[in-house]
């Protein structure tokens, strides 16, 4: 299956933020519940202890993605773990719940931030969960490019392969969606209207869920994009999926050598 580059709503700038914010917040609540992310919390670690510091920042935040879940199992060897969250459309009551959920640990940005020119003088472990795919090729290089520049370590994991199954369980994303729905905290009247009443968020999810699918990119095509940066040799780089009760995370891990 070739990889192609069609829309996600998510990404466009018209696309109402109430209905963007209640995407991600069903994308936080499903990673969270089952626990997505916990296979590749020893490759989050290494990307910590490269950067010198127990210090992440994550880009493409969303509504938070699966870090209450990742922090609990960090905080278990790094207790003193910092964890800020960022993205280019930040959903700051989503960002504003995980810091309340640990204010210790967690902070967020409230300005745009952009994956391809992050900050030079933030020196953190640079993360992105499920959002890597959002990238066309040339900017893609450019996340990891800026990564190889600051000479931070950087973490890619995604959520699902380049495959006919998922595809599939993207097609059905609407029932996980309508049945969680009720579960999603805070309550927010809209989130139930266009849920049930005008079911824009299902739709709007199921087709951003199989375009992601469609975008995603396979560990030949993260080589491809390693290979072609410069300076890419002061790096280490480790590619591939990795795979634990079921599910499929594709991962690149960039380390400075």
């Amino acid at each position: 299956m070739g990889r192609i580059h069609a829309f996600e709503f998510e990404d466009l700038n018209w696309f109402p933020k109430n209905l963007r914010d209640y995407g991600t917040d069903f994308l936080q609540f499903a990673t969270n519940t089952f626990d997505f992310y916990k296979g590749v919390v020893p490759l989050i670690k290494k990307g910590i202890e490269a950067s010198g510091t127990h210090q992440v920042l994550d880009l493409g935040s969303g509504g938070g993605g699966g870090w209450k879940k990742l922090s609990q199992h960090l905080k278990e060897e790094m207790p003193d773990i910092k964890i800020t969250l960022s993205d280019y459309y930040p959903n700051k009551t989503a960002l504003e719940k995980m810091v309340k959920y640990d204010p210790e640990v967690f902070s967020y940005l409230d300005q745009q931030v952009d994956a391809k020119n992050v900050p030079s003088e933030i020196k953190s472990f640079r993360t992105q969960f499920l959002s890597f795919h959002h990238f066309k090729e040339e900017d893609a290089r450019q996340i990891l490019q800026n990564a190889v520049d600051a000479k931070v370590p950087i973490g890619i994991f995604e959520g699902q392969k380049r495959d006919v199954p998922h595809f599939i369980k993207n097609l059905f994303s609407p029932i996980s969606l309508i049945l969680t729905t009720p579960f999603i905290h805070p309550f927010k009247l809209g989130r139930i209207i266009f849920t049930y009443i005008i079911p824009l968020v299902p739709l709007f999810v199921m087709w951003d869920g199989v375009i992601s699918v469609l975008r995603t990119y396979s560990v030949k095509e993260m080589k491809q994009l390693v290979d072609s940066l410069e300076n890419s040799e002061s790096f280490n780089w480790e590619i591939g999926i990795h795979k634990e009760r079921g599910i499929s995370v594709p991962y690149l891990l960039g380390l400075p050598k």
